[in-house]
């Protein structure tokens, strides 16, 4: 295989491109500044030429190619267009090399269409995300690669027909740049593979297109990586003009870090004291953000002089054996503090999350960087929590087996904190829970706290025969794990005279005020799971909040765009396509990229749980999953059939499209690990009659690990007693299980 060499144009993009090929190559180098590839198999280079002149930008690309004969080239852009595109992808083609553009983001929700980006579905120029440039936004991807480059445009019809390699190489001895749209990831998959039938040929686009190259590359040796370390304390520097950077410090300043505003004209003046930083750090995590107003034709001297600060705290940091750690968000200005801190290579270590890479220099000090426009509100206080414990990264490629020892489950470590909501308190929620958080199994594998009722818990106890104390706490760090005792987060929201079994909008609010208050303690780190007893979907909607059901609510209450529910029973596991829409919505709605996207998160959370290669079985849409077009319209080859092949050239071990009635059979007997359904009761029938007693829905995609039973309300029989508690146990069991065996963040 050739090695590859990316190049960027800022210090968070580089990175960002580079996570993506973490355990995929036997070595990966991120180097500030032009030069020749190390040996590495993959290089990286930021050039740091975002705010560049033309002349010099183009000139240091050039003299990366030079040095890079014989190695595969993708060039890394900014996914708003900002930097010099027009003169780097000139360089990329003045050898007659072709170039294929692919600037979609689908993440981040930056897509393109008839060669304009979107984002959010909102064309860039019309965007305010140009705000600190000198420039208005390029109104397409034309534009941005100037009046001299002759383009052609690839439609997602012509990505999708199978005939994209040929396209693009007539587009290519036409001498034209391939502009292509972009939706989905799988249209990036599409474009890379085509791309490399191509000779010869570079790649243009954001990080989401150096991912999609490192998935078609074999893995090779295992990184050498660095040994685990104790933390310390963390210096945040926010270097961006993005909207949701208040959000962020003001998150990050409650959860007890401490922040330092610097005025933008004592920064340009040379005239801030780093003292008051230093004093800070001495305290714990610091973060660094400007106040006043930023001139755009004064952001690189602001940018240059909060450089010159952090370069100063750090001289003046003298505690320990290491430097202090950074967090560094903005390309722009990471790339500065680490010219003035004399640092010119990195390795990439770990993504944190999308974007927050976490990497080393040559003195041992981590150093994360993060676009400026990444993350949602938690996003700073998320990166802080991760580097506040010692971090495995020398941990092994794949899970270990039976007789190996894992380190990431460290013996010592307490037992994983589990929040436990209540649910519908008319329903049967308070009667599983007593017993379960009672169990003495449970009590081995976690440390529960209830959020709900105490009042309602201890009428369960009462219904239920058991006696056991029920303590209201205010916070976690209140609870007592002795025998005996359930610990509650008591919201006092229910009436004494609640009614068993019957709908009531306070019940409805209630049981949404659970989940509210558990993802809080979930995101700011102070539980590493959610486990929820059933709400009422009826009496949610009755108290005005309109979810279809937790998993949804769970995605608004994190900022989550997407996310499936998985449900798992000891005999069968499935995961939803789709879930609480109608029929003719959900098929409508099954495209190749949410396709693909479920199947990746449901092998993903396999893997994670101690199954390196579990086999996937994927439902058709129509009886006989079509049957060669006798039934349907031909839903399994345009929606199903290419995110299969898709994954099955990664090396997932993936069959489909399946007849359903053949895939649950089969699974049943253990033919598959997982099955994936296109809809909800395509994969609820099956399971609830293979074993909803033991079953749990797990919610995949979160930022936090979130089970549940995976029964209803049972409002008929609520309140008699006769609850069965089987599947809240195993709900904590997986809860407990899954908090201990990866990272939440991932």
């Amino acid at each position: 295989m050739k090695p590859l060499v990316i190049i960027a144009d800022d210090l968070s993009g580089a990175a960002e491109s580079a996570a993506g090929f973490l355990l995929r190559s036997s070595g990966i180098s991120l180097r500030l500044g032009p030069g020749a590839p190390d040996g590495s198999g993959v290089t990286v280079f930021d050039l740091h030429s975002r705010r560049s002149d033309p002349a010099r930008a183009s000139r240091d690309v050039r003299s990366v190619l030079q040095s890079s004969d014989g190695s595969e080239i993708v060039k890394k852009i900014d996914s708003l267009l900002r930097g010099n595109i027009a003169a780097e992808v000139g360089e990329l083609s003045r050898d007659g090399s072709p170039v294929i553009v692919a600037a979609g983001l689908p993440r981040q929700g930056r897509t393109v269409q008839g060669g304009v980006v979107l984002v959010d579905g909102v064309a860039l120029h019309a965007t305010d995300l140009w705000r600190a440039e000198s420039k208005p936004a390029p109104r397409s991807i034309a534009e941005a690669l100037g009046s001299s480059a002759i383009t052609s445009g690839v439609s997602l019809d012509d990505i999708r027909s199978g005939r994209l390699s040929q396209i693009l190489a007539s587009i290519s001895e036409a001498g034209s740049v391939a502009i292509c749209d972009v939706e989905t990831e799988s249209d990036l998959e599409l474009i890379v593979a085509a791309a490399q039938e191509v000779r010869g040929s570079r790649l243009v686009g954001t990080s989401a297109l150096a991912t999609a190259v490192a998935r078609r590359r074999t893995v090779q040796s295992p990184v050498v990586r660095p040994s685990v370390r104790d933390s310390r304390s963390t210096l945040v520097v926010v270097g961006t003009a993005d909207a949701s950077a208040g959000d962020q410090v003001e998150l990050l300043r409650d959860s007890g870090a401490h922040h330092i505003e610097v005025n933008s004209a004592e920064l340009l003046a040379h005239s801030v004291d780093p003292l008051p930083i230093l004093n800070a750090l001495d305290r714990g995590n610091v973060v660094v953000s400007v106040s006043g107003p930023v001139v755009p034709a004064e952001s690189v001297h602001l940018v240059s002089a909060l450089a010159d600060l952090i370069a100063a705290v750090d001289a003046g940091f003298s505690h320990g054996e290491y430097p202090i750690d950074l967090v560094l968000t903005g390309g722009e200005t990471a790339r500065s503090v680490l010219d003035r801190l004399r640092i010119d290579t990195l390795s990439p270590i770990y993504e944190i999350e999308h974007g927050a890479v976490l990497s080393v220099d040559h003195t041992g000090r981590y150093i994360v960087t993060r676009p400026g426009s990444f993350g949602n509100a938690h996003s700073l206080f998320s990166i802080t929590k991760f580097l506040a414990r010692p971090i495995p990264v020398d941990a092994p490629d794949s899970p270990p087996s039976d007789n190996e020892v894992n380190p990431m489950s460290i013996e010592s470590t307490p037992l994983p904190l589990i929040a436990v909501t209540m649910g519908d308190g008319a329903g049967v929620g308070p009667e599983v829970i007593v017993p379960a958080l009672l169990d003495a199994e449970t009590r081995k594998r976690c440390r529960p706290v209830v959020v709900g009722d105490a009042k309602r818990l201890r009428l369960a106890a009462t219904v239920l025969g058991i006696d056991v104390d029920v303590v209201a706490i205010e916070e976690i760090k209140d609870a007592e794990f002795i025998d005996g005792r359930i610990n509650v987060i008591d919201l006092d929201l229910l009436p004494e005279d609640l009614a068993w079994g019957e709908l009531s909008a306070v019940a409805g609010d209630a049981a949404y005020q659970y989940i509210r208050v558990a993802s809080e303690l979930a995101v700011r780190g102070e539980v590493q799971s959610i486990c929820t007893a059933p709400l009422n979907k009826e009496a949610l909607h009755a108290a005005g909040h309109i979810y279809p059901g937790h998993t949804e609510l769970l995605a608004h209450l994190t900022g989550t765009e997407e996310v499936s529910m998985m449900l798992s029973t000891p005999k069968l596991k499935v995961i939803h396509v789709t879930t609480h829409i109608g029929l003719l919505d959900a098929v409508a709605r099954i495209e190749p990229g949410l396709v693909e996207r479920t199947i990746r998160r449901g092998h993903e959370a396999l893997v994670r749980t101690g199954n390196p290669s579990p086999k996937i079985g994927v439902c058709g849409i129509n009886p006989h999953a079509g049957e060669n077009g006798l039934f349907g319209y031909g839903e399994e080859e345009q929606k199903i059939i290419p995110a299969v092949e898709l994954l099955k050239a990664e090396g997932i071990d993936v069959h489909g499209p399946l007849p359903a009635d053949t895939a649950f059979f089969l699974a049943g007997r253990g033919d598959y690990d997982l099955i994936v359904a296109m809809y909800h009761d395509q994969g609820h029938g099956p399971v609830k009659v293979l074993g909803i007693e033991a079953g749990v829905n797990i919610t995949v995609g979160l930022p936090v690990i979130r089970t549940s039973v995976d029964h209803g309300t049972a409002f008929d029989i609520a309140g008699k007693g006769i609850a069965e508690a089987g599947s809240m146990v195993e709900a904590l069991r997986q809860a407990a299980e899954l908090a201990t065996s990866t990272f939440v963040s991932k």
